[in-house]
């Protein structure tokens, strides 16, 4: 298969596998996208879905927010881990947010990125899951998935999101990105890895890659 073809047949099969495709942190707009993906960061998508409720009980707005402490957040939202840091950025971006934008998320990358703890890629899921906005937000599964194809080198993240964004249709980075998580948590992990059941990486995957895991099967 030529790049190009390569390519078509990973679109085609994610939209077979994934033709709806759910939204793995649970949320209610743009500020608890937000919140919710910050909390995630070096955490699980389930843990986060477990405490964010409790956390927006009581506060689900930045005016509400910020009537709570730091503390107080962060015992809170303690189980995800990162709490210290995490609190100081939930608060410290509600009070920014009431007091630069009236209360409301930015739609602007570079703006969301100077608010406290959000990175690149928190930014990105918020431009793209609450605003439509296309963009390719690069996580651990992504930049896998992206190595074992052959799409990518595997360097960092930052090169792996420009090479996505080189192949693929802009008009569907928005659907891809999540389609490739859930495809990378389904049938292709880092860990327990069965090549039988990852039919994309089977068919087009990168020699070395599909070479080291028989190597590997070989010796267990």
């Amino acid at each position: 298969m030529t790049k190009a073809e390569k390519v078509s047949f990973v679109i085609s099969k994610l939209q077979e596998f994934y033709p709806e495709i759910p939204i793995p942190l649970e949320h209610k707009d743009p500020y608890t996208l937000l919140i919710a993906v910050l909390m995630s960061a070096q955490s699980t998508d389930v843990r986060v879905n477990k405490i964010t409720p409790l956390l927006f009980k009581r506060a689900d707005n930045p005016f509400d927010m910020v009537k709570l402490s730091v503390e107080e957040i962060r015992e809170i939202i303690r189980p995800v881990g990162l709490s210290p840091m995490k609190s100081k950025g939930i608060h410290g971006l509600s009070k920014i947010l009431i007091e630069k934008y009236n209360g409301e998320v930015p739609k602007d990358m570079s703006l969301l990125e100077e608010l406290p703890a959000v990175g690149h890629k928190t930014a990105s899921v918020v431009v793209s899951q609450a605003f439509g906005i296309p963009a390719f937000p690069v996580d651990t599964h992504i930049h896998r998935l992206m190595y074992r194809w052959g799409f990518s080198n595997g360097k960092n993240v930052v090169q792996t999101e420009k090479d996505a964004k080189r192949l693929f249709p802009k008009d569907l980075w928005n659907e891809l990105h999540l389609q490739i998580i859930w495809y990378g948590r389904d049938y292709s992990p880092a860990r327990g890895w069965n090549l039988e059941k990852d039919i994309i990486t089977k068919t087009i995957g990168r020699k070395t890659v599909l070479a080291e895991y028989y190597r590997k099967k070989k010796t267990r």
